[in-house]
């Protein structure tokens, strides 16, 4: 990786830059990439600016390269990227959903405060962790058969919930139901499956977490009553995804799509770029086995989630539909989906690539639950362990400017390495304590990996989006307990 960007970064408005689209022979589009001026010294301590500039180099890829304001390097795509392929002419790229297919975070409320909790947080906290299997290799409890496992990756969530893992209500509060049709679990491979055997139900490393959080302001009083917030109330966030398999599905198909480039005759600025026409043998497999992927990542949240209500019940002696644990929202933020979006005036069959980008669809949009219909689906966007998280409402403006996206979280400024160079001696739980913060990890590096100052300021990014008009700030939350893998 190149150290620095040094190319042009042309102002369009208050938040966002320009790449022009002739800034290098071979783009097809500009690039795009929301920032505020105090944003804007981070955008040149990697080449994520170049990757924006790569993508805007792909077969079929209409408006812009779009990158959000949590950007940083990732493989192939940016995190923080989005790109829109046409699905007649344009390709399908792995690096544009990223390894960890379906992260993404859901949000739980309820019907406690503060003072209902202060003095059983820790337990809460020791109960998650003891309850929800996190770290590297971990495995779950529930021992899934050949057969059952295809059914998972069929369908998602709604495997979960029929097997007594959460309520029916969550699937209407899950992005596409928790299921993406296309699905095809024999297009895995026997060690993508043999990876996620033993994985459903179990939280992973590094940034995944659960966190207990207080809702600390209300930005937008009619959509926080449509979401069920108000100030001072308790919630629930879970931040995973598809574990070992969807590690293994990117990386088994980034082989297929060098040879499909090859074949095709595509020709990308960098090989971590490699794709595949959408409308091709490799273009279609890859799309299914992403999709099952994705639907593990789902049944994960939702089997997550159960166990999250279970441990409140049980510590709180309490039944969780009496704490009333409701699900707000689960939203991906690794993915590609095929989306009708407004291209040049006209309906357009596209394939949106968001990679370390969320879904924002506005007002009256056909996906969006019935119950947010007036507001817009909730945006759950996490901070880091130390600070805040919001959630937000998308917009009509999202949908005409990023394909109905905004970004993901606050983005890495620090590598994992240089965050366990940067901590080292400290006492980073004992720090995080003190600010009344209660955290239980498997070792102590996956916290010197998470240290707060590893991340953009979250204020920031947030503003950034909502002053854009790309999501609209609702409620913001302070963490009270974190479980860290």
């Amino acid at each position: 990786m190149a150290e620095h960007w040094n190319g042009p970064l042309e102002r369009i408005d208050a938040w966002r830059v320009q790449i022009p689209k002739d800034h290098v022979r071979g783009m097809r589009v500009p690039g795009i990439i929301y920032a505020n001026e105090a944003l804007m010294p981070l955008l040149a301590q990697d080449q994520a600016p170049q990757q924006v500039v790569n993508v805007a180099h792909l077969p079929g890829i209409v408006g812009a390269s779009i990158a959000m304001p949590d950007i940083h390097w990732g493989y192939g795509f940016p995190i923080g990227g989005v790109a829109a392929m046409d699905e007649e002419n344009g390709v399908i790229s792995p690096g544009g959903v990223g390894y960890d297919i379906n992260c993404g975070v859901r949000v739980v409320r309820t019907n406690l405060s503060l003072a209902d909790i202060k003095d059983q947080i820790k337990t809460l906290v020791d109960t998650l962790f003891q309850n929800i299997p996190s770290g590297v290799g971990s495995t779950g409890k529930v021992k899934l058969s050949k057969a059952e496992q295809k059914n998972v990756l069929r369908d998602g969530s709604a495997w979960a919930v029929e097997h007594g893992f959460g309520w029916a209500e969550d699937l209407e509060f899950t992005e596409a139901g928790g299921k993406i049709e296309e699905a095809d679990p024999d297009r895995l491979s026997k060690r993508a499956l043999e990876r996620g055997r033993e994985q459903l139900g179990t939280l992973g490393s590094g940034n995944h977490f659960i966190e207990i959080q207080e809702v600390t302001e209300i930005f937008d009083p009619t959509a926080a009553k449509a979401f069920g917030l108000e100030k001072g109330q308790i919630t629930i966030m879970i931040h995973t995804g598809s574990r070992g398999l969807g590690y293994q599905v990117c990386d088994d198909h980034l082989d297929v799509m060098v040879r499909a480039m090859q074949k095709y005759k595509i020709r990308v600025p960098d090989p971590q770029l490699s794709c595949a026409p959408v409308r091709s043998p490799e273009g279609e497999q890859y799309l299914s086995a992403m999709a099952a992927a994705a639907n593990y990542a789902w049944a994960n949240r939702q089997v997550i989630l159960h166990w999250v209500r279970e441990s409140f019940a049980t510590v709180l002696d309490t039944p969780s539909d009496k704490l009333q644990m409701h699900m707000i929202y689960d939203v991906a933020h690794n993915i590609a989906k095929r989306e009708i979006h407004t291209v040049d005036g006209k309906d357009a069959s596209l394939v949106v690539h968001r990679k370390g980008a969320t879904r924002a669809f506005g007002p009256g949009h056909s996906d969006v639950p019935k119950q947010y219909q007036k507001v817009g689906q909730p945006v759950l966007i996490p901070g880091d362990m130390g600070t805040a998280s919001y959630i937000l409402a998308g917009t009509q403006k999202a949908m005409d400017e990023t394909f109905g996206s905004t970004c993901h979280g606050a983005g890495r400024v620090m590598s994992r390495h240089a965050a366990i160079r940067a901590t080292k001696g400290r006492a980073l739980a004992r720090e995080l304590e003190d600010k009344g913060i209660h955290v239980r990890s498997r070792g102590k590096r996956t916290l010197a990996e998470e240290t707060p100052e590893a991340y953009k300021d979250i204020h920031q990014v947030v503003n950034v989006v909502d002053s854009a008009g790309i999501a609209s700030k609702v409620a913001r939350m302070r963490p009270l307990g974190v479980i860290k893998g």
